[in-house]
Order: structure tokens, then sequence, then C-alpha cells
């Protein structure tokens, strides 16, 4: 009986096998870990650098929009209140500066999130438990033979040379 690799199969395969097999696994194991590191490390920057460009271009957008803003809520506060139109600029003035300042705290708390991306965090982890796994791993015993199929029961044969 053969393993489909044309080894011998169970109690039959060597201890050279069985090494061979356990090195080839484990080093399939650790290029299959590093290649899923890769890819969420890929997808963590592709995600970055899409959210990066959106942001820009809201930034350029309102930073062209802002003056036209500014002019309108003075002028509406103006308006509306019928204060000297200074008041009036410095209000709009001090809106954009609380507006400002709320985005600021938004954008801290994300780039904060983003400093801890999980995905290689997650390969790593997955790697140390692998490796904890195969320290602790224990041979199976043999199972016991009966006393007739003990090796000092069984009588040597004289081979003969063909």
């Amino acid at each position: 009986m053969s393993a489909p690799d044309g080894g011998p199969v169970g109690t039959e395969r060597s201890i050279g096998h069985l090494f061979a097999s356990a090195t080839t696994e484990m080093s399939a194991l650790v290029h299959d870990e590093i290649a899923l590191a890769k890819a969420q490390l890929k997808q963590d920057v592709k995600r970055a650098v899409t959210g990066g460009g959106a942001l820009s271009v809201a930034a350029v957008l309102l930073l062209f929009s802002l003056p036209m803003l500014n002019f309108a809520l003075a002028y509406g506060i103006r308006t509306w209140t019928g204060w000297n139109l200074a008041l009036c600029f410095l209000l709009s003035f001090a809106a954009n500066a609380l507006v400002a300042l709320v985005l600021a705290l938004i954008g801290l708390v994300f780039a904060k999130k983003a400093k801890k991306g999980r995905g290689p965090q997650k390969v790593a982890s997955s790697v140390k438990q692998s490796a904890g796994v195969l320290q602790h791993a224990k041979p199976h015993p043999r199972p016991e033979l009966p006393q007739d199929r003990a090796p000092e029961a069984i009588e040597a044969v004289a081979r003969s040379s063909s």
C-alpha cells in the first residue's frame, strides 16, 4: 500500500519521510502566511491611497469655495443682525476656525486607526500560534506489540542473497 505521492503509508513511513513531509508542509505554511501578509498589506495600502486621494480632492474644492462662503456668511450675518460688517467677517472667520478644528480632530482619529492596521498583526499572531502548536506537538506513541510479535520473540531468519 502506498500514499498518493508513492511513499509508504502509516507506520511503514520512515522517520526520514516523516521529517521531509513535515519540513515541506512547514515551508508551505510559512510561504502561504507570507503571501497572506502581502495581500493584506496591499489591500490596506490601496484603501489608504484611495482615501487620501478623495480627501485631497475634497480639500482642494473646499479651498476654492471658501472665500465665497465667507463673504456669503458675513453678508448674511449683517443682513440678519444689522451689525458692523467687520464684526460679521470676524464671526465668519470664527465659524471657519471651529469647523477646521473639528475636521482636524476627526482626521487625527482616522490617522490613529490607520496606524493600528490589523492585517500584518493578524498574520504575525497566526505565525506565532502555528509555531507554538508545532513546539508543543508530541509524536504519537507506537502501539504495543503482542508478546508473540515483540522483537525479542521473533527468531532471526537467515536470508539468502539472490
